[in-house]
């Protein structure tokens, strides 16, 4: 009995560990700017296959809007990605994120 209960518990344990999404890796996303709102800190870029991203720019990400308007070509990358089974408006811009802007 103390056997099988053993073999439950260790079997459960593997099944947790094995739910547990790997870590991310950094996820970039290069197109152009098609809507920018300075004061709201948002942004959305369209990439190169026609998809839309939208970004919420955190005020102490240290990422300015300033220097950026639409028609510009960025690159915005962001050190996690969203885990696949959280569905959000827009992707938040955090301290070491990084939007770039990159000449045609």
């Amino acid at each position: 009995m103390n056997r099988m209960l053993s073999l439950l518990a260790s079997g459960a344990l593997l099944l947790a560990v094995a739910v547990v999404p790997a870590s991310a890796e950094e996820r970039t996303v290069v197109g152009t700017i098609v809507r920018l709102d300075a004061a709201d800190r948002t942004l959305t870029v369209q990439d190169g296959k026609g998809a839309m991203w939208n970004y919420k720019v955190d005020g102490d990400a240290g990422i300015s809007l300033a220097n950026l308007k639409e028609g510009d070509r960025v690159s915005v990358t962001i050190g996690r990605a969203t885990p696949l089974n959280m569905i959000t408006a827009a992707d938040r811009l955090r301290k070491g994120d990084r939007v770039t802007k990159i000449p045609f």
